[in-house]
């Protein structure tokens, strides 16, 4: 298992761990309190665990050995369940949660027992908080000095990002959730305790909107990051076989890389020693860059040299 893999699987169990233990109070105290963004919350919970286990069969999955009808291996089917991720956090976990706060608009009911709902949703922040700590940690350890909304948008790591973007819509969840049950405590109206349900279901919806709008990017192909993409380049371009290079692309394949080569080699004494000089020059680079599973050299000329 490569390092990223183990942060990305270290992150995803602790995110498992707390959404457990959260959903089962979240229930609890949504059927003391009757609260409707008690019970928003408790789903949206439910939610997460579901998809940190949907996270660790594509995890799985993806170390499938390559066969004859996938010989570049299964390491984009993370992608697939990255999808499925968001596709669930933003239907079960944002949609649900607004209609069952329209739902509680219709029909207000005011809370019981609302100290039980105020005493969950604080456990549950500092729960949430130690899963969003663990996330972190892993991602500094990758991010390269980046802040996190430039990783975000550059990472090719879709589970890490997904467990990021799910404990993010949790704090924010939670947040919104005890501001509503105070208003409804203190104002007396039950309103607010629904507005509250809808409020936590737009903003899950909306984090959703935006893990899914990155992992299609990933879906549709991506290039390796921007600074490994260039790091690539340079390397090839100073080897002292190579004269230049002419293009170079980078399809990112889950953990693994695939990287194409154009490049005019300066001249050889024959065919072998061109042969040779390339495979030095791939063998440094696959030494380098571990994770580049696949590397096609292309020889040529400018079309100035034809």
């Amino acid at each position: 298992m490569s390092a990223n893999s183990e942060g990305s699987t270290k992150a995803i169990f602790y995110a498992l761990g707390a959404n457990g233990g959260i959903a089962v109070a979240k229930f609890a105290a949504a059927i003391f309190t009757s609260s409707g963004a008690m019970l928003a919350e408790a789903i949206h919970s439910t939610a997460d665990c579901i998809n940190q286990i949907f996270l660790l069969v594509g995890i799985k999955e993806a170390k499938r050995a390559p066969d004859a009808s996938h010989p570049m291996g299964y390491g984009r089917v993370v992608y697939f369940w990255a999808m499925m991720v968001a596709l669930l956090l933003f239907f079960l976990g944002g949609a649900f949660s607004v209609m069952e706060g329209v739902e509680r608009l219709k029909h207000a009911e005011p809370l019981k027992n609302p100290m039980v709902a105020l005493t969950v949703l604080g456990i549950s922040v500092v729960l949430e908080a130690f899963s969003l700590y663990g996330a972190m940690v892993e991602i500094r350890k990758i991010s390269a000095g980046k802040n996190f909304f430039q990783w975000f948008r550059e990472t090719r790591q879709s589970e890490l990002m997904v467990v990021a973007g799910e404990d993010i819509a949790a704090l924010a969840g939670l947040a919104v959730a005890f501001i509503a049950v105070v208003l409804s405590v203190v104002t007396g109206n039950p309103v607010w305790d629904a507005v509250g349900s809808i409020i936590v279901g737009c903003l899950l919806m909306a984090i959703a909107f935006f893990i899914i709008r990155e992992v299609k990017a990933m879906i549709t192909g991506e290039s390796a990051a921007p600074e490994v993409n260039e790091a690539i380049r340079a390397h090839i371009t100073n080897h002292p076989q190579v004269d230049h290079v002419i293009n170079l692309i980078t399809l990112q394949w889950g953990e693994q890389l695939m990287i194409a080569v154009q490049a005019k080699m300066r001249p050889q004494g024959s065919d072998k020693a061109l042969v040779a000089a390339i495979n030095e020059v791939e063998a440094g680079i696959q030494s380098q860059w571990p994770q580049v599973k696949w590397c096609f050299f292309e020889p040529d000329t400018d079309r100035t040299d034809d």
